[in-house]
């Protein structure tokens, strides 16, 4: 009889111990929110492919360290335009109990959710804007910023090319807060390796002529034309200095601050071939990331994983295992808990989270493959050098961030 009461009572205890974990998770499930662009220029390297690599790191989770959790993957288009995506999340967190927003393409969208969430709560989990201003004077303790910035870019990209020689810049920029930062750090990345920087030139976001802007930066007579945007623009940028002859020549050449893999597909080999760029991950480093890129094209179309989508990845999948170490979804538990876990994945080499919620880790130095070199469709790149954890992103700054201790 009285082995049995004390079955019971252990039996109980189980059951209040279970109750008490579940009731900590405020509804029952747990809600991420995709914030994407889903049909602009940055749907290629972001857009359907966030979501299914979300989708990805849901099923990863629930098969180890989210066994017996309710996940909820929520998505919606942001337009590239800030007042549509703060109202979007307003109502992903008032409305519909999202816990997290990821992915967050385009920066004054992202500073404009950091903003909401650290207002509201929630965790917010940035992979494809590159603005750095989300780790300075807009940081906050619920926010992250997973993949690159405008500094790993122009640490990868303009301390390389300046050190080969090339000491004169003139930048074609987007005119936003993305734009703005990554031609900034990329000027003092030049002036530090004891270059100039002539000029700069702005253009809209989505533009389609980017003739005047790349004829003004060839009339500087710069070493180098940078250029300071991403998405469609880069793109067509690219294209249209190809056509143009511009930045071909020996004594003046085209540098793109910010690729990702898809815009190498979009312009070919052909056109693409001899750029030089930073990368935060590459399908076909090793074979964790093969094995990755093969699940994930099944599901995109064929499409290889761009290190925006690779990012979403990586952080749902740390997000939602470090709800189930926290047995919680309270944005400042969980939040404390994201920063003491090891970043392991099959996305990221050597990474941690900094007290300005800045995710370091290991960059990549590429360079994209001439059509003779590439050995089928997606070889595209080739490693020239890792750039270290340490040394990818900037310093932190405890005049810039309140959550560094002077």
């Amino acid at each position: 009889m009285k082995k049995t009461v004390l079955a019971m009572g252990a039996l109980a205890l189980a059951l209040s111990f279970t109750t008490i974990a579940q009731a900590q998770i405020s509804d029952g499930v747990v809600k991420v929110g995709i914030l994407t662009d889903m049909s602009g220029p940055y749907s290629a390297m972001g857009g359907r492919g966030s979501v299914i690599a979300s989708q990805m790191a849901m099923e990863d989770c629930l098969k180890a360290e989210c066994k017996g959790m309710k996940i909820e993957i929520v998505s919606a288009d942001h337009l590239n335009k800030a007042d549509i995506a703060a109202s979007k999340a307003r109502e992903w967190i008032d409305r519909d109990k999202v816990d997290a927003i990821a992915d967050l393409t385009n920066s004054s969208v992202a500073l404009s959710v950091q903003k909401l969430m650290k207002e509201k709560g929630g965790i917010a989990m940035f992979s494809g804007p590159a603005t750095g201003r989300l780790t300075n004077e807009d940081c906050s303790p619920n926010g992250f910023h997973w993949m690159f910035d405008t500094y790993s870019q122009a640490a990868g990209t303009a301390a390389a090319l300046t050190r080969l020689g090339q000491k004169s810049w003139y930048f074609v920029t987007v005119d936003y807060a993305f734009g703005h930062s990554l031609e900034k750090d990329a000027s003092e990345v030049v002036k530090r390796n004891g270059g100039t920087v002539l000029g700069a030139v702005r253009h809209p976001l989505n533009a389609s002529d980017f003739s005047s802007f790349l004829v003004q930066a060839q009339g500087s007579k710069a070493q180098v034309i940078g250029l300071a945007n991403g998405g469609a623009d880069v793109v067509s940028a690219i294209k249209q200095a190809r056509e143009f002859r511009i930045g071909s020549g020996k004594d003046q050449r085209l540098a793109a601050l910010l690729v990702f893999l898809s815009d190498v597909h979009a312009l070919g080999l052909e056109t693409a071939q001899g750029l030089v760029y930073a990368d935060g991950f590459y399908w076909d480093f090793d074979d964790r990331s093969r094995a990755f890129a093969k699940r994930f094209e099944a599901l995109n179309k064929g499409a290889k994983p761009t290190m925006v989508q690779a990012g979403v990845y990586s952080s749902v999948y740390h997000y939602l295992k470090s709800v189930a170490a926290a047995k919680s979804d309270d944005a400042k538990i969980v939040a404390e808990k994201m920063r003491e876990l090891p970043i392991k994945d099959m996305v990221m080499n050597n990474a941690s989270i900094r007290p300005d919620g800045r995710v370091i880790h290991d960059m990549y130095l590429v360079q994209v493959k001439t059509p003779a070199e590439s050995k089928g469709a997606w070889d595209y790149l080739k490693v020239l050098s890792t750039i270290p954890a340490d040394q990818a992103f900037k310093p932190m700054d405890a005049a810039a961030c309140n959550l560094v201790k002077k």
